[in-house]
């Protein structure tokens, strides 16, 4: 349950997780346990005590008062936190069982210690990775690779995915390609998987690129589900028609959990399909995809088109059984006028439907979801959104509607990180950030994901609210109610790693590495999410970067804190039950 960090350990800056928090902690621990377990307590627990709360100079003393044993560092004056562990008395619990669950209540008081003290607040500049990718160079996979394998039958349906297809997580928008003929746009679905009973009427439509042209594309909303259940839906007819299953998430709730996944400038490369079959194995139930989808771009004439297609069955082992919520990169744009196509995101925004409309928006580009216990915000870096522009204006409004109450956990997406200590795009974010950080600020955005970005970074709690042309502290500094920035641009795509980060590292980064992978964010209630970041090692999965995500909104009144000390005694009781 706690906080899973390797960082320490592999860049050789401390013998294990708790190395960097030695000395900062005085910890006590009360209990009416017997005379005998008392002293087995100090005995079985102690070393770890000296391990992880104690500096070398340190001199732990023991005292035995009646029934509380106290463990205290007399001269540790540089404490910043400090832990008191009740221990209830049983009559019923062997003494091996009170160390087992003392082991698990010390995790437990330890990981929450380490937030308090590292949290993502801010504090000294974090670390930079010192792995480096050995295998596996950065070229698309080749078009007969059996990762692009066409369906068999004639006219079958492929590049099957699916959407969100409404503002609350009851609907679903189906979208798949015929390459011949149009054939029917129908979707048959219901909760059996050999009974469909219903159906839904879809569109089709086509599109030129250059000299190709595009199979039939079709996109059918599917609404009126029902919350967390499983549907079976088919498209296409006779021997062709093919069968996919999704499930809908929990109603919304703010306690709902959830795990999303996060991936972002995918491409189609072998690091891709690692990524991607690594993203299958983590347990995600819906993708928030950060931009940069298929990089056809970097292809000429026809073969742009025939790359968008080869993607779309690439990805179709997922993402035609859970949602993917898309966003728009640089490479969606396409504006390219040697071949004559000159409108933005034409590919794309044919291929890809939002439900842009649910959330009043004015273009799939930019819009919102709820889903489960999160508000996600979808933004595009490639749009207007300076002051009175559409996109401004109707995130000026969006967040206006969000409700913390229902849906705790406020996420932002956007493609442009506007924190990045890479030399790659470097500051490519700022006048997004000068746009919309001081309304991240205000509304307590939780976290904000990027890509763009071919590296992992994550930052503390910071802003720069104060920066101006003419005058202002011109560095980002701590800030308790900024979100947390996390920069997932590391999909795998054929550009390549982004492997100069600037140097020295800033205060406000926490830890970042130029490395393929996937993130995870894992929401447990309206208080606390656990978020990983899983590097691609040479074509393993490796949990790299990991923590504890405290929600802004129900931490920030003496009522909600409340709450929360309501929650940890009854995780702190279970353990006891």
């Amino acid at each position: 349950m706690g906080i899973r960090s390797s960082n320490s350990d592999r860049d050789g800056e401390g013998t294990g997780i708790y190395a960097k928090y030695r000395g900062l902690l005085n910890i006590l621990l009360v209990t009416k346990q017997p005379t005998t377990t008392r002293q087995a307590i100090i005995g079985v627990l102690s070393p770890s005590l000296l391990t992880y709360a104690t500096t070398t100079s340190s001199l732990l003393t023991y005292a035995s008062h009646g029934p509380a044993i106290g463990l205290v560092d007399k001269t540790n004056t540089k404490a910043k936190a400090s832990i008191c562990l009740l221990v209830p008395q049983s009559p019923f619990l062997s003494l091996a069982v009170v160390m087992e669950k003392m082991r698990l209540l010390l995790h437990l008081a330890l990981t929450t210690a380490i937030v308090l003290l590292s949290d993502v607040n801010g504090g000294s500049a974090g670390i930079t990775s010192k792995f480096i990718r050995t295998e596996w160079p950065s070229i698309d996979i080749p078009l007969d690779n059996e990762a692009f394998a066409v369906p068999k039958g004639h006219n079958s349906p492929q590049q099957v995915h699916i959407t969100q297809g409404d503002y609350d997580g009851k609907a679903v928008i189906i979208s798949w390609v015929t390459p011949h003929e149009p054939g029917p746009s129908t979707v048959s679905y219901g909760t059996s998987a050999d009974k469909f009973d219903f159906t839904a009427e879809g569109t089709v439509n086509n599109y030129t690129f250059y000299k190709y042209k595009s199979g039939y594309i079709h996109q059918c909303l599917v609404d009126g589900l029902e919350y967390d259940t499983k549907y079976y839906y088919k498209i296409g007819s006779g021997d062709s028609s093919r069968e996919f299953w999704f499930q809908t998430p929990p109603k919304i709730d703010p306690d709902a959990s959830y795990k999303f996944g996060i991936i972002g400038d995918l491409g189609q490369t072998y690091n891709s399909l690692s990524t991607l079959e690594h993203y299958m194995e983590s347990g995600a139930q819906t993708v928030l995809f950060l931009g940069d989808l298929s990089y056809a771009d970097r292809y000429q004439f026809i073969d742009v088109g025939v790359r968008w297609d080869s993607w779309g069955r690439f990805v179709e082992r997922s993402a035609a059984y859970q949602p993917w919520i898309w966003s728009a990169g640089n490479h969606e744009i396409e504006y390219m006028t040697y071949m004559g196509e000159v409108v933005p995101f034409k590919s794309y925004l044919h291929r890809y439907p939002t439900p842009h409309l649910a959330s009043k928006s004015s273009s799939p580009l930019w819009y919102a979801i709820r889903r489960a216990s999160a508000h996600i915000i979808v933004l595009s870096s490639y749009s207007p959104f300076v002051k009175y522009t559409p996109q401004w204006e109707w995130l000026r409004e969006e967040l206006k509607k969000v409700d913390r109450e229902k849906t705790p956990w406020l996420i932002v997406l956007m493609h442009v990180p506007i924190y990045n200590s890479n030399e790659a795009h470097f500051m490519e974010g700022e006048s997004m950030r000068a746009a919309f950080e001081s309304w991240f600020v205000r509304y307590k955005v939780d976290v904000v994901f990027a890509g763009h970005v071919h590296a992992y970074e994550r930052s503390y709690r910071i802003s720069n609210l104060h920066y101006n042309i003419s005058s202002g502290d011109c560095f980002p500094v701590p800030d308790k109610s900024a979100p947390v920035y996390i920069t997932v641009g590391d999909g795998g795509n054929q550009e390549g790693l982004a492997g100069k980060f600037r140097y020295p590292q800033p205060d406000y980064s926490a830890f970042r590495e130029a490395s393929y992978g996937h993130s995870t964010l894992e929401i447990k209630n309206r208080t606390h999410a656990f978020y990983h970041w899983n590097r691609n090692d040479d074509g393993k999965k490796v949990a790299t970067d990991s923590f504890i995500l405290h929600n802004q909104y129900w931490a920030s009144n003496r009522r909600r804190r409340k709450l929360n000390k309501h929650y940890l005694r009854s995780v702190v009781g279970g353990l006891f039950a």
